[in-house]
């Protein structure tokens, strides 16, 4: 018996040598061209004898891993072009621009030169929905997917698709924790940025105003806005109101969720409610017809395309969409968004994932970890005007590559402001649901008592489904 058991570890430490070894060699933690420890640092090592770790070593020989050369040593040599590993990545088609992604994964192929990255550009609409359907058919290795997108993966009780990874230790536990599924992470935070205001100076300086600052309220951007628009060709102030990452941050505003609007029962009752009372901000907005242009947006993207063409001197956007004015003459800069009851303001975290059913977990977990190293988050915040996930490297003071905004630091002052939408206490399903009939009030076509009536009996419905399910 004791013989039996002897053999069984001596198998079980040969394994290890071979997978610790071929996991250094893949890694990159042995380089190509350098030489493995020598057999009897081997020896040492994994405590095998000598004919174990030549038998070992035969083995990645075979798998084209290493060549022996004798009297000298076993040297790591490039993978054969059969060995080569396909890894498929999907993101949405206006990140690569936003993110420097070539480079980036210029940077990948310099470090691994046996993985080879298939870049898989989808649309923004239904994305959640795409993902879905394309990490269970095994099409995506790697995905890029912001907290909302998980939100959605988490209510359809999806999140089984994406493989389990550790932290990242630089890294805030804000990002980190909108990720988190039972005790494990499941996405890791690649870039962020919460929703601010855009202007441009030059507006502003014509009409004589001074810019936005921490102070203003919605009713000072209105008035504001109508002055820097007096007497020109363009508007106040826009942003795509249907967006789930812009009309929720009124309803944040409010000072109050929806947990607060639920009788003993667990129905909801909004009469004299707060969250309704923030939505007369956006109708008001909306009325103003020299302020607010009244624009049929297919998204996001239509609002910074005005303010990009000078037509807009305000809009409520991310820090992502400020890579879009890198190249452009526009003098711009940030502030944060005006108050209501609070001055909240949405975060939208952007992070990675892996196929839970890849057959190349392996290699897909090292883009994601070389994408949320140092040396890759470093490129990120020195070439593009994103706030990347690691704080560390946010600290770094260099020489700026391009026109950097005098407030770019604006989003260390603003932390505490940072919610997320699941914290008005309703899931993404109960916000679509409920997103219509709010489209109809805020433009005039339902009144306060209407909408009220018509979300105590979506949201209730809702619930009552929930329940019996």
């Amino acid at each position: 018996m004791q013989k039996r058991n002897s053999r069984k570890f001596f198998r079980i430490r040969l394994e290890e040598m071979i997978q610790t070894l071929r996991h250094e060699i893949h890694s990159g933690s042995i380089a190509i061209g350098s030489y493995l420890p020598s057999e009897s640092d081997l020896e040492v090592r994994f405590g095998l004898s000598n004919a174990s770790v030549r038998n070992g070593l035969k083995v990645l020989v075979d798998e084209g891993l290493i060549e022996k050369i004798p009297r000298v040593g076993n040297r790591v040599i490039p993978p054969v072009e059969e060995g080569r590993t396909t890894i498929k990545f999907g993101y949405v088609n206006t990140i690569p621009k936003l993110v420097e992604m070539q480079e980036l994964l210029n940077e990948f192929g310099k470090r691994y030169p046996h993985i080879d990255v298939q870049p898989l550009e989808l649309s923004s609409g239904n994305y959640s929905t795409s993902l879905k359907e394309y990490l269970q058919s095994e099409i995506m290795d790697v995905v890029l997917m912001n907290n909302n997108n998980y939100q959605d993966f988490l209510e359809q009780g999806c999140t089984e698709l994406l493989e389990p990874m550790e932290e990242q230790p630089d890294t805030y536990r804000f990002l980190t924790d909108p990720f988190r599924y039972g005790d494990r992470n499941r996405v890791r935070p690649f870039i962020y940025s919460p929703v601010v205001l855009c202007y441009n100076k030059q507006h502003f300086k014509e009409a004589g105003v001074s810019p936005p600052d921490s102070s203003w309220t919605w009713d000072d951007l209105f008035a504001n806005g109508r002055k820097v628009a007096e007497g020109h060709d363009w508007y106040g102030f826009y942003f795509y109101l249907p967006s789930r990452n812009r009309w929720p941050l009124f309803l944040l505003q409010s000072g109050t969720t929806f947990a607060a609007e639920q009788d003993d029962e667990g129905k909801f009752r909004f009469s004299g409610s707060k969250l309704l009372d923030s939505l007369g901000t956006i109708r008001k907005l909306i009325g103003m017809k020299d302020v607010f242009p009244a624009v049929l947006s297919e998204s996001d993207a239509d609002a910074e395309a005005l303010f990009l063409q000078g037509k807009v001197s305000m809009i409520m956007t991310t820090y992502y969409f400020l890579n879009q004015l890198r190249q452009s003459d526009l003098a711009f800069d940030i502030a944060p968004l005006p108050r209501l009851h609070n001055a909240d303001t949405l975060l939208i975290i952007n992070g990675l994932a892996v196929n839970s059913k890849s057959q190349n977990k392996d290699a897909s977990m090292l883009l994601v970890d070389f994408l949320t190293s140092h040396e890759a988050q470093l490129i990120i915040r020195r070439k593009t005007l994103n706030i990347a996930a690691n704080r560390l490297v946010m600290d770094w003071e260099g020489e700026e590559v391009g026109y950097r905004p005098a407030r770019f630091q604006l989003y260390r002052e603003i932390f505490p402001t940072y919610r997320l939408v699941t914290e008005l206490g309703l899931s993404n399903l109960q916000l679509k649901e409920i997103q219509r009939d709010i489209m109809m009030f805020v433009s005039g076509l339902l009144d306060n008592d209407e909408l009220c009536r018509r979300l105590e009996e979506i949201l209730n419905a809702v619930n009552q489904e929930t329940q019996h399910s």
